[in-house]
């Protein structure tokens, strides 16, 4: 019975430290999730507010109605705050498909511009077809040849 009960007492210490590994979860990392949400009033916007601020991990949120954009900041995930944020409002949400104006190289291509975007955003190149995107993007062909001719270039071809 003593090698049985030596071996009873192994069995139980290996499986109790592997159960105590299955409870440890992997922790989500600090992101900033931008949203964008139609909201007409400030009774949507305290229910926008109010529908992630009791969320576990949740740090700041910020609701800004003009840009009909919420942003969490926390240890979130990214489609548990989508899915939540349209459970309890009731309203269409999607993740914000909007990029500052500098940061595109063609702003102006049709797939790119878009006049529902808040003044100084325009939307990202990532989110658009890949045929668009091509026209997007400039290309290095595109670059060489626009800098070759350009003033600010001192090894400029001087035929100009």
């Amino acid at each position: 019975m003593g090698v049985a009960t030596c071996i009873a007492d192994l069995y139980d210490s290996c499986h109790s430290l592997h159960r105590s590994r299955e409870k440890l979860k992997k922790r989500n990392q600090l992101q900033t999730v931008e949203i964008k949400i139609k909201m007409d009033c400030e009774g949507c916007e305290r229910r926008v507010r109010k529908s992630v601020e009791g969320m576990k991990g949740v740090t700041s949120v910020d609701v800004d109605p003009k840009k009909s954009k919420l942003t969490v900041v926390g240890y979130v995930d990214p489609a548990k705050v989508l899915n939540r944020v349209r459970h309890r409002t009731g309203k269409i949400a999607e993740m914000w498909p909007y990029v500052p104006y500098d940061v595109v190289d063609h702003p102006y291509v049709p797939g790119v511009y878009d006049k529902r975007a808040p003044d100084g955003y325009v939307r990202n190149t990532a989110d658009v077809d890949p045929e668009i995107s091509g026209l997007a993007r400039a290309s290095s062909t595109e670059i060489r040849y626009t800098t070759a001719f350009s003033d600010e270039n001192p090894t400029a071809c001087i035929v100009m």
